[in-house]
């Protein structure tokens, strides 16, 4: 009898171990997410550049290449090792900022859990300028939520790899 409850209890808090590991990971599935970095446009790209790199000491992570007629288009912003501002020219639209930047390690991942929330979010696409992997959720407010991974070779993941 002793023995019989001896294995009960063993196999009691194999389940409830079990049980209790599944909800610490979808714990941490629900908080592996971080704000990345900020979407602004400016009016003046060069003024903006130099308040962001000389007085707030940011540095300049890496730019997309210019416009066709040469004119800067956007400039990664480093403010530490994995937050970045991402400055784009304004053109005819208002200066402010334009979207929230929210990191995940797995993006595909992160739109399904949105999807099965009820939420609609873009398939995640590679982007042709910095290799990160992306997508676009719109909260109710109309707010820009860009998901986006890193992955090492893209250039902000570089650019996180690099800092000191």
């Amino acid at each position: 009898m002793r023995y019989l409850r001896s294995i009960a209890l063993f196999v009691a808090g194999i389940f409830v171990g079990t049980l209790v590991m599944q909800v610490r990971a979808q714990q941490n599935a629900n908080t592996a997410h971080r704000i990345n970095h900020v979407g602004i446009r400016v009016a003046d790209f060069q003024k903006s550049l130099d308040f962001y790199t000389k007085v707030m000491g940011f540095k300049a992570a890496y730019s997309f290449p210019p416009a066709a007629d040469g004119s800067p288009t956007t400039t990664f912003l480093q403010v530490n090792k994995d937050t970045f501002i991402e400055m784009a020219n304004a053109g005819n639209q208002p200066p402010g900022l334009t979207h929230l930047g929210l990191y995940t390690e797995d993006a595909n991942a992160t739109i399904a859990k949105i999807k099965a929330a009820g939420g609609t979010a873009t398939d995640a696409r590679p982007s042709p300028n910095s290799g990160s992997v992306l997508s676009n959720v719109t909260d109710p407010d109309m707010i820009r939520i860009e998901i986006n991974q890193q992955p090492p070779t893209s250039l902000m993941g570089k650019a996180m790899a690099s800092w000191k």
